[in-house]
């Protein structure tokens, strides 16, 4: 897909990979709904691509909030007139360890990284498959691999984000809408920058937007990256599971040898 001239409408828009996708795609003289929670820093990416773009509009929204989204996608569509293409990137992720356990944290990961998701494309089905047009494209991630130990809300969450999207990218075909599933490794953003522990193969977020645009472009179904971890990852998903839990398993915080 050419994205010149298209209306691409971007969840996650005020920093890490989206804010990056945003700068990278107003170089495409397209047009760009930007969604994003926090208002300062949307402002502030307004000014910075506004000469650039044949039109830019910002959308202070928290995602899990349904009502709020419907609106916004309306004003989307009554502003620009349709959405050609959907980035869903808004994530976040936190510890959930045995000693970090709690659900309120886990409410939060899958509501923001599943039903984030889920809320857009309710919102934006019905213009789509009035159109029989258009690409969503959801990010995900590399880690909904396997559960790693630590992370089990986030890798959840991913692992339920790739299934859904997968289904969804069947169920629409015959409608000619396209559905993109987006799997990062690590990526050096303010969510990855307070991890403690060592994320091999982590790449800037400006080479990962340019990778996601790029995918986007060429409509493929599946976006992952960098290579060494894809095939970390799908080495890690055959693995026998006394192999995977031998390797992962970590010595308990406190335990005496």
């Amino acid at each position: 897909m050419n994205l010149e001239n298209k209306v691409i409408l971007l969840t996650g828009a005020s920093s890490g990979i989206g804010r990056n996708l945003a700068v990278q795609l107003a170089e495409k003289n397209c047009s760009l709904a930007l969604v994003a929670r926090r208002e300062e820093l949307l402002n502030n990416l307004k000014k910075e691509i506004a000469g650039k773009v044949s039109g830019v509009e910002i959308y202070v929204c928290d995602v899990t909030d349904k009502d709020k989204v419907n609106t916004v996608v309306q004003d989307v569509i009554n502003k620009f007139g349709r959405v050609d293409v959907a980035i869903l990137n808004a994530g976040v992720g936190v510890k959930s360890g045995i000693n970090d356990f709690d659900t309120e944290k886990a409410k939060e990961v899958f509501e923001t990284n599943v039903i984030g998701i889920i809320n857009f494309i309710n919102a934006l089905l019905p213009d789509l498959l009035k159109r029989k047009a258009g690409i969503i494209a959801g990010v995900s991630s590399l880690a909904d691999a396997r559960g790693f130990p630590g992370s089990g809300f986030y890798c959840a969450s991913k692992a339920a984000a790739t299934i859904f999207l997968e289904s969804l990218r069947v169920e629409l075909k015959s409608y000619n809408i396209k559905v993109i599933t987006v799997k990062p490794g690590y990526v050096r953003t303010p969510m990855t920058d307070k991890n403690k522990f060592p994320m091999p193969f982590i790449i800037n977020a400006d080479k990962a937007a340019k990778i996601i645009i790029k995918g986007i472009e060429k409509e493929k179904r599946i976006i992952q990256f960098p290579l060494p971890t894809v095939l970390i990852t799908k080495l890690l998903q055959i693995l026998p599971d006394p192999l995977f839990d031998f390797i992962m398993q970590k010595e308990p915080p406190g335990k005496k040898k």
